[in-house]
């Protein structure tokens, strides 16, 4: 699911103002380093200073885990170690089923508890209308009177970007549409749209882009978790900028697990292949 979590962690730091209110119901300032000290996994998705000085944890969640509450009261304390000071912490459910996870840990003289939303709970049709691309494109998680509707909106607007723009804006409404099987809408709305003919024939886009970051990530789990990211991150790269030069492929072998994972939250808005890995 890493592809779901970069697309939206890029969204929502650049360019969806309007999902973000809705979520949290306030905006946020600056992002901040997410590296956090003795923590069994120390990156967390977001972590953002708000206009009154509270920090504010989002953390995207696109399947069940037992273990969320846990991991968030780690995340809790790692974040305090850090900044000396509470995080409002929220839970972003992005998946398909409904949320059944409790949102609280507790024993004796212990309770913890965090927020939680369901993204499905959010007005579509209304981040639609949004002047943020960003929100147009989370748009096709949330509640939508009319999905095929829907869709051809957001195509419609997406039409209307500059070409740059315009590619990794499609290339995220596809890899979110996964999370609600409606790759097949965004490929029919985008094919009426001369803009889009010649992005959706590249085989690197639509199901065959999505085909390949699954087996990236399947066989990462069998030869490990920094081989996956590789073969994730090398393939977002392809994607984005064409084949992957000997000197891009010497820098990718030497970097870590984190680095990585910080490389892949950022191809999607990459200028180029220098910038992204100078």
């Amino acid at each position: 699911m890493q592809e779901y979590d970069v697309t939206l962690k890029v969204l929502l730091q650049r360019s969806a103002r309007q999902t973000l209110s809705a979520l949290t119901g306030t905006e946020v300032v600056e992002w901040l380093d997410v590296e956090l000290p003795r923590v069994q996994n120390p990156r967390v998705d977001l972590l953002g200073l708000t206009p009154s000085g509270e920090l504010i944890h989002l953390e995207l969640q696109s399947t069940k885990d037992s273990d969320m509450p846990l991991r968030m009261a780690e995340y809790c304390l790692g974040i305090y170690r850090q900044y000396r000071k509470f995080p409002w912490q929220l839970l972003v459910y992005v998946g398909r089923d409904a949320w059944t996870m409790p949102g609280e840990l507790s024993g004796p003289f212990v309770s913890f508890r965090y927020g939680l939303v369901d993204i499905m709970s959010l007005d579509g049709d209304r981040l639609i209308e949004s002047q943020d691309v960003g929100d147009n494109v989370i748009a096709i998680l949330a509640r939508l009177r009319d999905h095929k509707e829907a869709v051809r909106k957001i195509v419609t607007r997406l039409a209307g970007l500059p070409p740059g723009e315009r590619v990794v804006a499609l290339e995220q409404l596809l890899i979110l549409a996964g999370l609600r099987r409606l790759e097949e809408t965004v490929e029919e709305e985008a094919h009426k749209m001369p803009v889009f003919i010649d992005i959706m024939e590249n085989r690197v886009l639509g199901r065959e882009f999505k085909r390949g970051l699954q087996e990236g990530r399947q066989e990462g789990r069998q030869e490990g978790r920094q081989e996956g990211e590789l073969r994730i991150l090398r393939k977002q790269i392809e994607a984005r900028f064409g084949a992957v030069p000997t000197w891009a492929e010497q820098r990718l072998a030497g970097a870590s697990t984190e680095q990585l994972e910080e490389l892949a939250t950022r191809v999607l808005s990459a200028e180029s292949l220098e910038g992204l890995l100078n």
